[in-house]
């Protein structure tokens, strides 16, 4: 495992013995595959408290953007919550420009392509425009 910091190798030993049924493996960025899978890379312990979130409150699922919103959200609590337990130091800065990058990604996806109007999404997923879908 020497492709991530010490601290990162010695957090996911941890994690390992404490979370026995979930799979941590090496990859080539921090994610969650439902429904036991853990990938990590180097980076911060506190991204993979961020995935062990996930897992922990079981997010396996999302039809609406804001869904996802909420989810990551969620984690990243449950990664505060972590960050106890583990001697890890909670970055708000650091959650914060994660969360800009999804909020930043809704408001992409939410942007009629025709008018530039901000469009909604129902519950099956699909976005329409206030104006172009009249």
């Amino acid at each position: 495992m020497s492709e991530v910091s010490e601290d990162l190798h010695k957090l996911i030993v941890q994690l390992k013995m404490d979370y026995p049924k979930i799979r941590f493996r090496l990859g080539k960025k921090f994610a969650f595959r439902p429904p036991r899978t853990i990938f990590f890379a180097e980076g911060q312990e506190l991204e993979l408290l961020h995935e062990l979130g996930h897992a922990r409150l079981e997010h396996d699922f999302y039809t609406t953007d804001i869904e996802r919103l909420r989810m990551e959200r969620a984690a990243w609590e449950e990664a505060r919550r972590l960050c106890d337990q583990y001697a890890v130091e909670y970055d708000q800065e650091f959650v914060e420009m994660a969360l800009d990058s999804y909020r930043d990604w809704l408001h992409r996806r939410s942007q009629c392509s025709k008018c530039g109007l901000t469009r909604y999404q129902t519950r099956d997923g699909k976005y329409h425009c206030p104006s172009c879908d009249l």
